[in-house]
Parts: structure tokens; sequence; C-alpha cells
């Protein structure tokens, strides 16, 4: 593949025909917000899932863990277990209503939440603990809901990077957490450009997010455009938000659905052949999980040799023709929480050492076999 001459980019969406032609079909209907393929994509969501399951499309997974925490009843003042290793609308969701995110430390070997800290930062003002399923390999969720039921919790998961994540054999989305938000940006493993999936075993929750959606408002507007009888009568229940999927998402959705497998497995392969390629060299390969699936939405190597720093290594990635990224610069050091929090970059050592090492290769399903080892050739030339 050849994109801006040689420059082989981070990330560029798999968008096919399927995806091109379901989206005219949405344009020639006549409907473009949340309708009926809108109703569709939630479906057949819950369908994959394979669970009885109910699925609120959103906008973003920003909106959808917003949404959750409202259903759930998160209120000023009151904390919220996260950590600090990930993209900052996970905590940003949780000061939207006046409360706090109370950070713990990650685990080096997962880069996710590290369980065995999780209960000494539990309060008498923690109402949630909110794991992040880091790259795509699960979190120890067995864990968390014990605590979360020892200390009558809630457990809203950060899926962003998760689909489709197994844990202990059951689909990340299935397990009996209050709540699971998905992301579909552009660079997920599902892509519509922008939205995202609420799921949820509870049916009040799934009904409170739909109403606060859309303006709080209890009746959605495609049954109240489409009917054939004065069907304009609707009734406000709560001051909601603007956070809807449109039928021209829901388009994309669809058919990025039907191929999800298909993509997990390339991410997989391409995975394994990361692996087996830079095993020899001085770095430290991604964690991964023991008879579970991967998402592999991101491929993140540390670097451990002295002979060039993390920084200079993506430069000479770039001059290489190759983009590479960074994921995540740890939230205690952004100027917001670090100033709100009085945070100090050693208060998360596990965090700021991984980050000052670490860097995203590509891995998505457009790259080619050559593309793979273009990345894998400028490596070996940089660190040997």
């Amino acid at each position: 593949m050849i994109f801006l001459g040689d420059f082989l980019p981070f990330h560029l969406p798999d968008i096919g025909e399927e995806e091109i032609n379901e989206v005219v079909d949405s344009l020639k209907s006549g409907w473009l917000t949340t309708g009926k393929k809108t109703k569709l994509f939630e479906e057949q969501f819950a369908e994959f899932l394979g669970e009885e399951i109910y699925s609120v499309a959103v906008n973003s997974a920003t909106a959808g863990m917003h949404l959750a925490l409202e259903a759930i009843g998160i209120k000023s003042e009151d904390e919220v277990i996260t950590t600090p290793y990930t993209f900052t609308a996970t905590a940003e969701v949780i000061r939207y209503f006046g409360a706090h995110p109370v950070f713990v430390d990650i685990d080096p070997s997962t880069f996710n939440i590290d369980v065995n800290q999780i209960e000494k930062a539990i309060t008498s003002k923690t109402k949630a603990i909110m794991p992040v399923h880091f790259a795509g390999l699960s979190c120890q969720m067995d864990e968390i809901l014990r605590i979360a039921k020892k200390y009558n919790l809630k457990v809203i998961e950060d899926a962003a990077h998760a689909l489709p994540t197994t844990y202990n054999g059951n689909l990340i989305g299935t397990l009996n957490s209050d709540a699971t938000v998905f992301s579909f940006y552009a660079t997920k493993t599902l892509a519509t450009g922008e939205g995202g999936m609420l799921v949820t075993k509870d049916k009040n929750i799934a009904e409170r997010c739909k109403n606060m959606r859309l303006h709080g408002i209890n009746r959605d507007v495609f049954d109240r455009y489409t009917s054939t009888k004065p069907s304009w009568y609707y009734e406000v229940i709560a001051p909601g938000y603007k956070y809807n999927m449109t039928d021209i998402a829901a388009s994309i959705g669809i058919q990025q659905l039907k191929k999800l497998w298909s993509f997990q497995k390339v991410r997989q392969k391409m995975a394994t052949i990361y692996d087996n390629e830079l095993a020899d060299l001085p770095i430290i390969l991604p964690p991964k999980p023991i008879n579970d699936t991967h998402s592999w939405h991101l491929y993140i190597i540390q670097l451990n040799t002295s002979k060039v720093s993390r920084d200079e290594f993506i430069s000479k990635m770039a001059e290489n023709g190759v983009g590479c990224s960074v994921h995540f610069i740890p939230l205690h050091l952004h100027p917001y929480w670090k100033n709100t929090y009085q945070l100090h970059g050693h208060d998360f050592p596990n965090s700021l050492n991984i980050y000052n090492n670490v860097v995203s290769l590509p891995i998505y399903t457009k790259m080619t076999d050559q593309d793979q080892q273009k990345v894998i050739d400028s490596i070996k030339k940089i660190l040997q």
C-alpha cells in the first residue's frame, strides 16, 4: 500500500464497498439521523455478543461512559476508581458530575489497573470502579467484580480497545459489570469514524441511557416522525444530552461488525509476526493473554536499550517512512489532572516507567505483508 508517497501511516481504516453501499442506501432512504439503521446496528451488536444484552448506540465512547455514570447515579464529590494510564476521556466523564477520579497505578506486566491496589484506594465516597482494557487485553475482571461486590460498588468497563476481547472465554461486554462501553472511533477495531456502544444487562440502565442520549426525551424521533398517525407528543423526563448515533455511522458499523472476527484474525497474525521478528531485539514485547482473545487494537513495544531514546526511535522510524505513536501520556502528567489533584510523576511509578519507553507500532488490516516488513526492517535497522 502506498500512502503519502512511501510513508506508511500509523493507522488507516479498512472501509470496503459494503460500507459504502450501506451508507448510500441510508442517504437514499431520506433518513440520516438516528433511525432504523441505528436500531438494526444495536440489535446485531447484541447478537454478536451472544447474551441477553441491551445495546445503546451513541456518538462516542466518551458519551457512553458519561451516560453510564449518570445512569448509576454518580453525584458531586463521589469518587470513581480508575487508572491514570488511559486517554483523558475515561477520567473527564467523572468530572462532568463534579465527582473525582481516584487513580490506581497499573500492573507493569499487563498495562491494566493493578487489582492488588484497588482496595487501598476505596473510601466512604467511592461509588464505582472503571477498569480500562488497555490495548485490547482484558483486565482481571473476576477480582475487580469481587471487590465491587464486597464494597457495594458499581463497575463500568472502558472497553474502547476491547472488541473483540475475551476474559475467561467470555466476550468483554457479557460479564457481570453494570455497563460496558466500546469505541468506534476511526482508529478502532470497528470504525464508524465517530461512535460507540454502551451495553448492559440491566434494563433500567439501558432505558435511562436511551432517554438521556437524546435530550431526556422519552420517545425516539424516528418513531414520531415516521408514524402514519399523528404522533407528535413526547415528554422530557430529564435534562439530557445530544449523544445519539446517526444512521450514517450505524450503516458503516453494520458492515464492519460482519468483518470483526476476520479483522481480529488479521491483527492476531500481524501480532504473531511482530513477536517472532522482534524477539531477539532489545525490546520488551507486549503482554498477551493465556487462552483468551486479544483484540490487538494496539501493538506496543518497550525499548530496552540505552542506544536510542523512545523519542529518537520514533523520529528515526519516521525518517524510514513509518508512522508510530505513543499510548498514552499518563493523566497525572497532564496540566489539568496534575494541578487539580496535586499529582507528581512518581505518584504512579509503573505508569511513568512504562510511558517513558513505549512505542505503538502500526497494526491494522489495511497493511500488506510488505508494509509490515517495512516496519520490521526499519526497527532492525535502528536497533541493530
